[in-house]
């Protein structure tokens, strides 16, 4: 007896299953000694990141989230708690854990830290077991609760990120990009003729041959900024930042090439006798006064042209600014 298989759960595994980098601490403090201790403590461990100001330390998190903050109460112009309500009143960086690092033990003060949002307290002079120690545990549940979180962003059939986990990315990118004067690019991604596909050989192997597509689209993108979606049915998008035109359309001729590499057959296919994908790609550099749904409309309009001049084919343009 054949027992059926799940494809949800590989699917899952396949998109949590990233290679994990160096934890990404912040340590922040308006004296540079307590840095230096501190750093001494993690640098062999982490990645860490060091400012002496609030303000560099909300540019530091929304440039480059680390996935904890060390974070000094008392400081000159924005203090700890004033920072950490900064923190968790954007979406970027609500979900960092924050410790406080502190010479007082106030009652009052730590009631006021946890009521605007910081996980821990650590008095100074810091113990280096101790901080090693609810480092690690908050990392813990910082990594745990980021898998719960990623996987309501999952497509159970292909097993890379749905819909829902594209649009919010889209607009999480678009607002770096803005700020960070750079350019974003976005491919849409077309499997050609897959309804007749589905009609030849069946529902369960065309379920499969959407996850071998969305498993080759996914190695293709070799940054781990790079993000690949299922957009819906037999459609796929990939979110490239900080690319530009060349290093899209790049991409897009790779995914394009790997997808044919797998020779897939395609019998009833007039385009090819395997399976190849019509792929439109877009670039803007984004103001800070503009939406991405310009950028979508036109990857969108560049797929339609790929699909109307003979499919098969990578067809580009860049948004104009004028």
């Amino acid at each position: 007896m054949t027992v059926p298989t799940d494809p949800i759960a590989p699917a899952m595994a396949s998109a949590l299953d990233t290679p994990q980098a160096r934890p990404c601490l912040l340590l922040v403090d308006d004296q540079p000694i307590n840095i230096q201790v501190l750093y001494r403590i993690f640098s062999p461990d982490y990645r860490v990141l060091m400012a002496t100001s609030g303000a560099k330390a909300l540019e530091l998190c929304r440039d480059d989230p680390p996935d904890l903050v060390l974070l000094d109460v008392v400081m000159p112009e924005m203090d700890g708690n004033e920072v950490c309500r900064h923190l968790k009143s954007e979406e970027a960086t609500r979900n960092i854990p924050v410790i406080f690092v502190t010479a007082h033990n106030d009652a009052a003060q730590e009631t006021q830290g946890f009521e605007v949002g910081a996980v821990d307290f650590i008095a100074k002079p810091v113990n280096p077991a101790t901080v090693r120690a609810r480092v690690k545990t908050h990392l813990t549940l910082k990594h745990q609760s980021d898998l719960l979180r990623k996987m309501v962003f999952i497509d159970g059939l292909t097993g890379v990120f749905n819909r829902r986990c594209f649009d919010e990315q889209l607009a999480t990118e678009w607002r770096r990009a803005s700020r960070n004067a750079s350019s974003l690019g976005l491919l849409m991604l077309d499997i050609d003729h897959f309804k007749r596909y589905n009609d030849r050989y069946g529902h369960q192997q065309g379920d499969d041959a959407l996850r071998q597509v969305a498993t080759a689209i996914k190695a293709s993108l070799l940054r781990p900024g790079d993000l690949a979606a299922r957009y819906g049915g037999e459609e796929f998008a990939c979110i490239l930042p900080a690319t530009d035109f060349e290093g899209a359309l790049s991409v897009a001729q790779r995914i394009a090439a790997n997808v044919r590499s797998l020779q897939l057959e395609h019998a009833d296919s007039p385009t090819a006798p395997v399976v190849t994908l019509s792929i439109g790609v877009a670039l803007a550099r984004p103001e800070p006064d503009a939406s991405p749904e310009a950028l979508l409309a036109l990857a969108d309009e560049q797929l339609y042209r790929a699909k109307h001049s003979g499919r098969a084919r990578v067809c580009s343009a860049q948004l104009s600014t004028d």
